[in-house]
Parts: structure tokens; sequence; C-alpha cells
């Protein structure tokens, strides 16, 4: 029942759905000098303004530094004052159409507003901005002091949107980790029910199956109450997120250390060598076992420690969590194909209703999904106008669920310099249909398939779809729910197979119907043919 909870918990929450904030950069130097300038974030609308798309290509502004006013009016401006120049203000309580239209009278050529709040994209209707010509951007209060004190009254800016690269390779690096990861732990779950199925075949008819320490669901009222309770899981997490992150993370850590011994300790036993042990009141301990546990125990500790050390964190958070995933497939197995086929069309369901749904009846809009996975702090806020705000201070440390494998942006942009930025992807993305993959090799260990046609297909068919779910975000430029996508690619291709090779009966009933017996031993011995098999009790 732990191992359930702890399941329960760790899938209550495993998918991020990325927000695109426009960003830009602000190039600050004296007269327009490359060697010493700085660059600093920016925010701008793109349906509102035209940026250039390199530094060489900007134009270069002088700027005059009013953020001791905020510009609702003319007040306070000597006349040419800002005459082909740039203009910062501070935000407050008017509009930024009002101060753009404002600026534009007075003669400025571009309006930066420094803002000490959350930093939101500009937004303004078609309507209003028609008569707009200049641009209009936001920067954190922050930076425009630190740019203050380096470079004093004399400076002049440049700003440039470098455009976002296509592709980046961090999609690549994260196909293979999650194809990997789905890969192994379906080929460790197979071989570990072979491995049974040989003990207990050496066992005799008189032996016992081992206990293994092993969850199976094997009960569509037992699936239902599983994704019931991830349910609860995340809306209490929603609510109660400052509190209940800190339980989820000592989880994590107690849970991703016993995973990884668990994968280590089996490459480990594959080498014949340093076996030395010793006894202590009747237990016999390994001493490289012992080294391998405190190893793993400080890896999940270091993790702890500088969890939100994003600039080097993200390689252990990805270690355990490929060991937790792995680790999960090996030790929670389901039953059969119609269990499979309830649990990922009811986890799809929850996806997408968490995910598209629920923004329908948040306050600031925002789906519960993304506030859990990202954190509040992360996630942004939305203004009445539907725009994404991004917090005013970049260095402030939150804390995030660590349920998601994170790559960082190999290719440089605006973004980058905004924070580090990252291509995520849930561990459920993984667990989830990985459930179906390691049953489809169980079932081909059961059938005796040397061949391990499921196997092999429903693990291509989750290629194809993790390829087909980043196509889409690619050309939507916008996060998606990647279940949506893989549920029906590794269902269809498992039921097809199944099909076509006429076992759907056996597929469907799993292990509680005619593949194995009550000794189960599999339909077709090790190079029995077929035609043998016809007065075999099922």
């Amino acid at each position: 029942m732990a191992r359930l909870v702890t399941a329960m918990i760790a899938f209550a929450v495993y998918l991020c759905v990325q927000v695109n904030c426009q960003e830009a950069i602000l190039h600050v130097s004296i007269n327009g000098s490359t060697d010493n300038g700085r660059e600093y974030c920016i925010w701008y609308n793109p349906a509102l303004n035209t940026l250039s798309e390199s530094l060489g290509k900007a134009e270069l502004y002088q700027l005059v530094n009013m953020t001791s006013i905020e510009l609702c009016n003319d007040s306070g401006v000597l006349p040419g004052e800002l005459k082909g120049k740039a203009v910062v203000v501070m935000r407050g309580t008017c509009t930024f159409l009002a101060k753009a239209r404002v600026a534009q009278e007075l003669g400025a050529r571009a309006l930066i507003i420094a803002s000490k709040e959350s930093v939101f994209i500009p937004s303004m209707n078609v309507s209003q901005h028609e008569n707009i010509t200049i641009p209009v951007a936001l920067m954190r209060y922050k930076d425009m002091l630190e740019a203050q004190q380096i470079f004093g009254d004399s400076m002049s800016v440049q700003l440039y949107a470098p455009p976002v690269p296509f592709l980046d390779l961090s999609i690549v690096v994260m196909l293979f980790i999650s194809v990997f990861t789905v890969t192994m732990g379906g080929y460790w779950s197979g071989a570990e029910e072979r491995k049974k199925m040989s003990s207990e075949l050496n066992a005799g008819p008189a032996g016992k199956r081992a206990e293994s320490g092993d969850v199976s669901l094997y009960s569509p009222v037992k699936v239902v109450i599983f994704v019931v309770l991830m349910c609860v899981v995340l809306v209490l997490l929603y609510f109660f997120y400052k509190w209940l992150v800190y339980v989820i993370i000592s989880i994590f850590c107690v849970a991703s250390a016993m995973a990884l011994y668990s994968c280590l300790d089996a490459l480990m036993q594959m080498i014949p060598y340093g076996k030395c042990s010793f006894s202590c009141k009747n237990t016999t301990f390994e001493v490289r076992s012992l080294f391998l546990a405190a190893f793993c125990i400080t890896v999940a500790v270091i993790w702890g420690v500088y969890r939100n050390d994003d600039r080097w964190i993200w390689i252990l958070q990805d270690l355990l969590g490929i060991a937790f995933c792995l680790n999960f497939l090996k030790t929670i197995t389901v039953s059969n194909f119609k269990i499979c086929v309830i649990l990922l069309s009811l986890l799809l369901v929850y996806d997408v209703f968490f995910v598209f749904i629920t923004p329908f009846f948040t306050k600031n809009g925002e789906s519960i999904m993304v506030q859990v996975a990202l954190g509040p702090e992360a996630a942004g806020e939305k203004s009445g106008g539907g725009a994404v705000g991004v917090p005013a201070e970049s260095t402030g440390a939150h804390e995030k669920l660590p349920v998601v494998m994170r790559v960082p942006r190999l290719f440089p942009s605006a973004a980058s310099l905004c924070g580090m930025q990252f291509s995520i992807l849930g561990y459920g993305d993984i667990i989830v249909p990985g459930l179906l993959v390691a049953y489809c090799h169980r079932f081909d260990v059961w059938t005796n398939n040397s061949r391990k046609i499921y196997f092999a297909s429903c693990t291509v068919a989750y290629c194809v779809g993790m390829i087909f779910t980043f196509v889409v975000m690619i050309l939507s430029k916008m996060g998606q729910p990647a279940l949506l996508y893989l549920v029906p690619f590794t269902l269809v291709t498992s039921a097809v197979v199944a099909l076509v090779r006429k076992q759907m009966k056996q597929f469907w009933a799993g292990t509680t119907y005619e593949v194995l017996d009550s000794t189960r031993e599999p339909l077709l011995q090790d190079g029995e043919p077929e035609h043998t098999t016809v007065g075999r009790r099922c």
C-alpha cells in the first residue's frame, strides 16, 4: 500500500506546458560601442512592434532616464528633451498605451518601461495601437539601476530580437532520454518476469512464487481509485503548494535514492568480482553494496541541497529521474491489456482536463497542471487581457516539484538572457506509456516470443508518438500534452499487432486468461514447435 501511495503522489503531476514569452535584448553602451556594452532582457509584443533581428541592424538611440516619473502626461518634460531619443520611465497607474502616446507626441523614438512588479507583455488591441509607431518594451527596474551605475547618464541603447531557432538540439536529447528510459524500463520488466518464471519452474509443482514486492494493477476499480487519488493530490498541491512541495521533495529524495540503488545494483550483480562480505547478527552484507548505497544516498542529498541551482543540478535531477522511472516500470505492473486501456484512457482525460479545462475555473486563467508543475512563482500570472506575467526578480530561487526531465536549451537566444531556458518532459509522459510497453514485453515472455514483436512494436510506436508530439509543438510554438498523442499511438499499435497475430483474446485478458496456467508456464517452451501445444492446459 505504501508503494501504491508513493506511486500515486509521483504520478499526480507530470506535464508542463511551456509559456512562450516575447523576449528581446536591450544593448546598453556608450555611443554604440560593442566592446564594453551590456545586454539586458526586455519583453515586447511582436504583434505591436517589429524589432531588428541582429545588433548590427538595430537603430541606435540615446537614452533619457526618467524613472522618476511615470509619463502619464507631459508634465515634467522639457520641450524637445525626448526628440529622437529613447526614454525609460517607471511603470505606474496609467496604461502602456497612455505612456506610448505621450512619448510619441514628445518625439521619442522608443519607450522602455521599468517595472518593480511582475513584467507583463505589453498588450493593446489593433485599433488602439494603429497610431503608435514607436517600439514599446518592458524591463526589470533592477536592470535599469545596474545600467545607470555602469554607464551613468551617457547611455545609448539598441533594441533587437534574435530569431528563435526552429529546432533546438535539447529536444533531440529529450527524445533520446524518453525513448531510452521507456525501452530499458520495458526490457527490465520483461527480464524480471522471465526470471520469476524460471525460478518457479525450477522449484517444481510444489514451489511457491517468491515475494517480489511488486505492485500489480489488476482491477478496474483499483485503477479508477488510483486516478481519483491522483486528482485529489493534484488539487491539494494547487491550493497548498508552499507546504506540500517540501513533502514531495522529501519523498523524491528517498524514492530516487532507492531507485538509483536498484538500477546500479542490477548492473553490479553482473560483475563477478569484488564480492567481499561480512556478517553481523546473522545478516550478511556485501561491502560493495554498502558503498553503492552510500553513493546513491549522497547523490540524492546533493540534489536536495542544490536543487535550485539551475546551472548544473539538472544533470542529477535527470539521472535520478531516469532511475525513478526505470524502477517504477520494473516495480509497478499491469496484469492485462484491458487494464492498460482503462488506465491510459483515464490518464489521458486527466491530462486534458487539468491542462485545457481548468483555466476556465482558476482566478488567473492558468491551468492547474501548469501552476503545480512549474510552481506558482514560475508559471507567472495573467492580466485581465490575458498577458503573461514574468517575475520582476530573476535571481530569486523558487521551489519546483521534481517531476520533470530537464535539458537546457543548447542554442542561445534572447530567452537565455532572461533566464536559463529548459526543454522539459514530465515523468508521466515516460511512465504511463512505459507501463504498456512493459506489459507488451511480459506478454512476449509469457508466449515465448523470441522476436519480442509486441515489445518492439510498442516501443517504436512510443518513439513515433514522441516525434509527432515534438513536431506539433514546434509548428504550433506552444507546449503540448504528450499523452494526447502517445496514448493513441501505443494503444492502437499494440491492439493491431494482437489482432494481426490472432492473439487479442489472450492479450486482452493477460495473466487472468489463457496465457499462463497455474504454474505460470509459458504457452510455448523454448524450442517447442507450435503444433505440440494442442493438448496443453491453459
